[in-house]
């Protein structure tokens, strides 16, 4: 059933957003692709320009640059916020108030930071202390964030703002020996920062500060989630998303078109957090007019029941899945059409990828069917 604020129920009747579900849904699926080596696959058979580069969006920009995939980690980062501020309204409705919730907030994030440090160990094949998965981030964000939810529109978007200057100084005053150059790879403030904290640097430049510029995300997402839970027209959500996207798209490309910070996913630079916030916030205005604003929601099914078990798949294709399941799934399907029918490789190793991908898929299928739901 869905109520006059767009929320549907769900097997508990707690209030969920469509929208909401179906945008972490997709962006499971793309993720859960990605562990499938869905898009590699893809890029050793692309020879067509057209083609190459298209998929090439589904691939991290190297350094100064943004593709498509730099803003899968944001809008992971956003919807984190927008259904922690849809659960805490419906908490406070039922008389639960800031502190009594908090304990929750902290117990999640603990969780949350701890699985972000097992998946590094899985990762190396051995246990290690290092900070850059986006779940240990995503803890750091999520406290932040609740920290102010219940402040006022205006104080929580200058803390945001805040958080991304205090970036921009550290990054640009903070130069010992060696980590003088704020926007090189290795060579800036947020290097120096994990040689101090872990004794080593991410060799494709990945920072653990990330978690300090991109926790406006999360903010940002909160007052989204405000938003959606007031009782404004669903139009006027839908508009306020988009120009809220159009400015922070005007903001982000504006510094780097300037030359003053260019936009570096790698390190989240101020440019890059004000336009990937665009992309996420014009993404989720889009997806809330089709789904809660035109009720087209007949497909919506297809990344629901990802969406409704996202931490669980997301877990499971970074540990089960890349360690195990890619090659069995290889062993029967692709490896042996190549055996049998003497199909290429790069074409075997594609539909060994998209059945894997299929799998995962259908295992979130049979949860969902289920009522199963893994919460951390």
């Amino acid at each position: 059933m869905v109520n006059e604020k767009g929320l549907i129920k769900d097997h508990k009747g707690v209030g969920r957003l469509a929208s909401l579900d179906i945008m972490r849904g997709l962006i499971m699926i793309l993720l859960c692709a990605e562990s499938c080596l869905l898009y590699q696959r893809l890029k050793n058979i692309s020879s067509v320009s057209a083609l190459a580069k298209i998929v090439d969006q589904f691939f991290h920009h190297p350094w100064h640059g943004l593709h498509f995939w730099d803003l899968v980690q944001p809008a992971f980062m956003f919807i984190a916020g927008v259904a922690m501020y849809i659960s805490y309204n419906g908490k406070k409705s039922k008389g639960q108030h800031w502190q009594q919730n908090l304990g929750h907030i902290l117990i999640r994030s603990l969780k949350l930071f701890i699985c972000g440090l097992a998946l590094h160990c899985v990762y190396a094949g051995k246990p290690v202390f290092e900070l850059w998965n986006v779940l240990t981030q995503l803890a750091f964000t999520t406290i932040l964030a609740y920290m102010i939810i219940d402040q006022s529109n205006r104080w929580q978007l200058l803390c945001s703002i805040a958080l991304i200057l205090l970036t921009e100084v550290l990054y640009r005053t903070v130069s010992p020996p060696g980590f003088d150059q704020p926007f090189e790879p290795g060579k800036n403030f947020g290097a120096y920062l994990d040689q101090v904290l872990m004794g080593k640097i991410n060799s494709d430049g990945w920072v653990a500060f990330n978690a300090v510029p991109t926790a406006a995300h999360t903010i940002w997402g909160v007052l989204i989630g405000r938003l959606l839970m007031t009782e404004k027209t669903k139009r006027s959500k839908m508009f306020i998303m988009l120009l809220a996207g159009t400015i922070a798209l005007l903001i982000g490309f504006g510094l780097d078109l300037a030359g003053i910070t260019p936009i570096i996913k790698r390190i989240s630079t101020s440019s890059f957090v004000f336009a990937s916030a665009g992309w996420v916030l014009w993404m989720m205005a889009g997806l809330y007019w089709l789904t809660d604003i035109k009720q087209y929601n007949r497909y919506a099914w297809v990344c629901t029941v990802v969406g409704m078990n996202s931490i669980f798949i997301y877990l499971f294709f970074e540990t089960v899945g890349m360690q195990w399941l890619n090659g069995t799934v290889a062993i029967f399907t692709g490896d042996m059409l190549h055996l049998l029918v003497h199909l290429p490789l790069s074409i075997a190793a594609l539909i060994s990828a998209i059945v894997a991908l299929l799998l995962q898929w259908g295992l979130c299928y049979w949860l969902f069917k289920r009522k199963i739901f893994f919460k951390l």
